[in-house]
C-alpha cells in the first residue's frame, strides 16, 4: 500500500510538497488498520484520495510525477542507456535555475504477507542519479538497505552505504553494474535481486496509471484480454456484465469470439428480449469509456495495487464516478486494499444535496497554481472543515483555494468589450 509520495522540480511542481495517504482524526471510518504504530498510536491508511483544482493547476502533473517515477524504476536501467549521459527529466521551466536543481521522488510503501513499510527515492539532474535510497522499517526500526551519492571529480565511482545484514544482495557486483544514469534499484531488478525485486515489483505491476481519452484503446483491449484470454474467462464476464449493468448503460450480456478476440454487448430491447450490438460501431462513447475502464479497475482490485486516475469526471458521469470511489472505500467490495488516486474537477463529489459525499475530509486534497506558475498541493484538512461541513459549497465559494480566479460574468465581458472595440474601430 502506498503510505506518502514526495516530489520536487517536476513539471509545474517547483518547491517539495508531499502528498500522504495516512488517515487523521478527521477520518470518519474509511482508513484500514495496518500494522504500523506511531507515538503509541495505531496508523491507518487511505483507500481513496480525490486532488481537486482548476484547469492548469496542476493535478495532471502530480500524477505525471507518479508516471515518471514509474517509468524510471522500470527503465532506467534498460532505456535511459540508449542515451548516454542523459537523464529524461522534466525540471520547472519558468525558472532558469530549476534546470541546476535536482528533481525528486520519494514514497512511502507497505509491502508483504507480513507488511515492511519501505522508503525510496532517487534526486535526478540532467546528467544522471544524483542521490539514491532504500530504507526498510522490519518491526519499525530503520534499516538502511543502501544510500547513494553521486560521484565526486575527485573519487571515481558512485558512494554506496550498507548498513547492517538488511540488504543481503550481491552488494558488488550490483554497484558495478549500475550506470551514473541509471536506478540501483533498476539494476538490482533487472539481475533478479529477490530483495530489491520486491519494491521493483510494486511500481511494475502495482502502480496503474489511467488517462482517460489518451489510452482508452490499449484499456479496451485491456478488459477484452479479461474475456477473451483469461485462466477464467467466465468470473470475469460475470463481473464486467453487472458492472455494465449497474450502470445503467442498458447492457443485459456479452457475446465473446476468443479465437477472433471479438466482444460484442446485448442490450434490452423495449418489447423484451436482446439485440446485439456491434462494439466497435453502435456503442456510445459512454459504453467505451466504463467498458475500458474496467480492465484496469479489476486488475487493481484482484492485486491490491494504486489506481491513478487523472480527471475520473471526463469519462464517467458523477454518479457513476462517486460509485468507483464507493467500490475501494467498501472492505467487503476491496478486501486485497487497492487504492484509488484520482484528480477532477467535480465538486459534486464533495457531498451535495443530490449525491451524498464519498469522500471523508482527509481524503481531498487541493492543487492550486500561484501566480508565479508554481503549482501547490495541500490537503482540505488543513483548513480543518467540521464534520457537517458542506465542503462542495466551501470549495465552490473558494473557501479552500484551488478555484480559477474569475469573477461572474467575467469572460462575457471580456468579449463584448473586444467585439466593441472592434467594431468602433472598423466604423
Amino acid at each position: 500500500m502506498l503510505l506518502r509520495f514526495r516530489v520536487a522540480n517536476h513539471r509545474s511542481i517547483r518547491d517539495e510538497h508531499e502528498v500522504s495517504l495516512i488517515g487523521t482524526e478527521l477520518n470518519e471510518g474509511t482508513a484500514r488498520e495496518t500494522p504500523l504504530t506511531a507515538r503509541g498510536r495505531p496508523v491507518t491508511v487511505l483507500p481513496v484520495l480525490g486532488v481537486f483544482g482548476a484547469n492548469a493547476s496542476g493535478k495532471s502533473n502530480l500524477l505525471s510525477a507518479f508516471r515518471f517515477m514509474k517509468e524510471a524504476v522500470r527503465s532506467s536501467f534498460a532505456d535511459w542507456a540508449k542515451v548516454p549521459g542523459a537523464v529524461p527529466r522534466e525540471p520547472f521551466k519558468l525558472d532558469p535555475a530549476c534546470r541546476e536543481e535536482t528533481t525528486l521522488f520519494e514514497v512511502d510503501l507497505l509491502l508483504g504477507r507480513e507488511p515492511v513499510r519501505y522508503t525510496y527515492g532517487f534526486e535526478l539532474s540532467d546528467e544522471r542519479v544524483e542521490a539514491e535510497w532504500l530504507h526498510a522499517y522490519p518491526r519499525g526500526k530503520r534499516n538502511v538497505w543502501f544510500d547513494r551519492e553521486a560521484a565526486r571529480a575527485d573519487d571515481g565511482g558512485d558512494a554506496f552505504v550498507f548498513r547492517g545484514t538488511g540488504f543481503r544482495g550481491r552488494r558488488d557486483d550490483l554497484v558495478a553494474l549500475t550506470r551514473p544514469n541509471a536506478l540501483f534499484l533498476s539494476a538490482g531488478a533487472t539481475l533478479n535481486d529477490p530483495q530489491l525485486s520486491t519494491v521493483h515489483r510494486w511500481f511494475a505491476d502495482n502502480l496503474r496509471l489511467v488517462t482517460p481519452g489518451a489510452d482508452i484503446a490499449t484499456r479496451t483491449r485491456w478488459t477484452r484480454r479479461l474475456l477473451t484470454e483469461s485462466k477464467h474467462p467466465g468470473d470475469h464476464r460475470d463481473r464486467i456484465v453487472r458492472l455494465l449493468s449497474v450502470a445503467d448503460l442498458g447492457v443485459t450480456g456479452i457475446d465473446i469470439d476468443p479465437e477472433a478476440g471479438r466482444v460484442g454487448l446485448r442490450h434490452r430491447a423495449p418489447g423484451g428480449g436482446e439485440v446485439a450490438m456491434d462494439f466497435e460501431t453502435e456503442e456510445s462513447l459512454g459504453t467505451h469509456a466504463w467498458f475500458a475502464f474496467l480492465g484496469p479497475l479489476l486488475a487493481v482490485l484482484d492485486g491490491g495495487g494504486a489506481l491513478l486516475v487523472d480527471e475520473l469526471d471526463s469519462s464517467l458521469h458523477p454518479a457513476l464516478a462517486a460509485e468507483v470511489v464507493r467500490l475501494f472505500q467498501d472492505p467487503d467490495a476491496n478486501p486485497r486494499g487497492a487504492q484509488l488516486i484520482f484528480t477532477t474537477h467535480d465538486a459534486t463529489l464533495l457531498g451535495s444535496a443530490v449525491l451524498d459525499r464519498p469522500l471523508d475530509r482527509d481524503q481531498v486534497w487541493i492543487a492550486a497554481k500561484r501566480r508565479s506558475g508554481e503549482t501547490e498541493v495541500y490537503a482540505l484538512a488543513d483548513a480543518r472543515p467540521r464534520k457537517e461541513e458542506n465542503l462542495e459549497r466551501g470549495y465552490l465559494r473558494g473557501r479552500y483555494g484551488g478555484i480559477p480566479r474569475i469573477a461572474a460574468g467575467e469572460i462575457t465581458r471580456e468579449l463584448s468589450w473586444r467585439e466593441s472595440e472592434e467594431s468602433e474601430e472598423s466604423a
